[in-house]
């Protein structure tokens, strides 16, 4: 097997002779055939290939490569953002009538989707604390339940999920365990090592690394037994009438969940990463390897400064040997660093912890989080302010949470800019 530090750098694109030694961008909507039926056969899935761009195309496959290798998967397709990813994963395997369970403490956006808009869909979500019992979170499932999905690392909140347990939890019920590594990224956890089936990231975040381009992916494992409840996942086992009748498992084997996801749901709803994004993330990824260690030493340095500060009222970091996520942060992921991300709080509460923000100098307020630069967010004002009290606190978020996105800058001055901005 090769180290995540060579797949980041070679992963994905291997030339030939005479072929560009960099990833090129092939910017066509179609592709160019000798016969009609070299492209019927496109068409059937009786063959592989490219012809329309809002199902395939060279570069984000080899994009799309590169990160299913790194997390140990045997298939992956790239989205147009991780909130595509993340729709994508579950309506993969879900329709009206169905139902699948998630962890309460997820990305704001991520409850919205599953909680308002896909039940108008007519399917349904419930949500469950991740950090309680198995037998409690068990109490969830339904008959017509069809997948338990949780977040590696919770945004904002920053609760670490414990991937095992799920695991267990979801095989028990006959289920996939689908997990959002976005936060620490295969550099620092590889969920399926733990158990998941499924794997998605918002690539926007730490992959891309620079703000440039947003995008999503769905890894598969390739580990999950479809066929074995064949009669719960009808639409992966019994004939697809849109292609004739062709049934993925069948056809597919360890391919099946993406290919459906690619030939289904990419060719209907269209949420494609455009080969640009695909080429500027790929940039991203070759120095991921590098930036993800950096950001997180440089966390810890703020989770440790601010845990000292007698104006600070709470500190979450799971770096921190305070952290109640601590040893299973050192169990889960490498060298136990998690990722770049530090939630606070501030004595005085919401109206002080605003106060802050705009006093910041080198650290802006912005929608982003976990790329290069230092960054800042008051999630209840800003990316949850569409949940209602109620939610936020069943998503675990305070009024008066501070998400701090650590960047590559020196640590001394992020933390100098903190230091002043305290003081005002």
């Amino acid at each position: 097997m090769k180290s995540k530090e060579t797949i980041c750098v070679q992963g994905g694109w291997q030339p030939t002779k005479g072929e560009p030694r960099v990833l090129p961008i092939y910017q066509s909507t179609t592709f160019k055939y000798d016969t009609s039926e070299q492209m019927a056969d496109l068409f059937d899935l009786k063959a592989s290939g490219y012809f329309y761009t809002r199902l395939q195309n060279p570069t984000n496959d080899a994009v799309a490569a590169k990160i299913t290798e790194l997390e140990g998967g045997v298939a992956g397709m790239l989205t147009s953002s991780g909130q595509a990813a993340s729709f994508y994963a579950i309506f993969n395997i879900c329709e009206a009538g169905d139902h699948f369970v998630s962890a309460s403490s997820i990305y704001g956006g991520t409850y919205n989707l599953f909680a308002v808009t896909m039940k108008k869909l007519g399917i349904e979500v419930t949500f469950v604390d991740a950090d309680a019992s198995e037998e409690e979170i068990s109490k969830a499932f339904r008959p017509n339940t069809k997948a338990l999905f949780g977040e590696t690392i919770a945004n904002p909140v920053l609760s670490v999920l414990d991937i095992e347990k799920f695991a267990r939890i979801a095989h028990s019920h006959g289920v996939p365990l689908i997990v959002d590594n976005t936060f620490p990224t295969p550099i620092n956890c590889r969920p399926i090592d733990f158990g998941a089936d499924i794997v998605t990231h918002s690539t926007t975040k730490y992959m891309d690394g620079h703000a440039t381009s947003v995008g999503g992916c769905i890894v598969d494992s390739g580990n999950f037994d479809w066929e074995a409840y064949a009669d719960r996942f009808k639409g992966l086992t019994q004939p697809d009438p849109s292609y004739h009748g062709l049934a993925y498992t069948k056809a597919f084997g360890k391919g099946a969940y993406i290919t459906k996801a690619t030939a289904q749901l990419m060719r209907d709803f269209g949420a494609i990463q455009s080969p640009q994004n695909a080429f500027l993330l790929n940039l991203g990824l070759e120095t991921l390897h590098l930036r993800v260690p950096r950001h997180c030493e440089n966390a810890l340095r703020v989770a440790e400064y601010l845990e000292q500060d007698a104006r600070v009222a709470w500190v979450n970091y799971s770096g921190l040997k305070s952290s109640r996520y601590y040893d299973l942060a050192q169990k889960q992921f490498t060298n136990g660093q998690s990722c770049g991300v530090v939630t606070f709080g501030l004595k005085g509460g919401r109206d002080v912890a605003i106060r802050f923000m705009d006093s910041l100098k080198l650290a802006a307020i912005v929608t982003h989080v976990a790329d290069a630069r230092t960054c800042v967010l008051h999630p209840a004002s800003h990316t949850h302010r569409q949940l209602s009290d109620q939610q936020l606190i069943e998503a675990g978020v305070q009024p008066d949470l501070i998400r701090f996105s650590v960047g590559l800058e020196n640590a001394d001055d992020i933390i100098s800019d903190i230091e002043q901005a305290l003081g005002k």
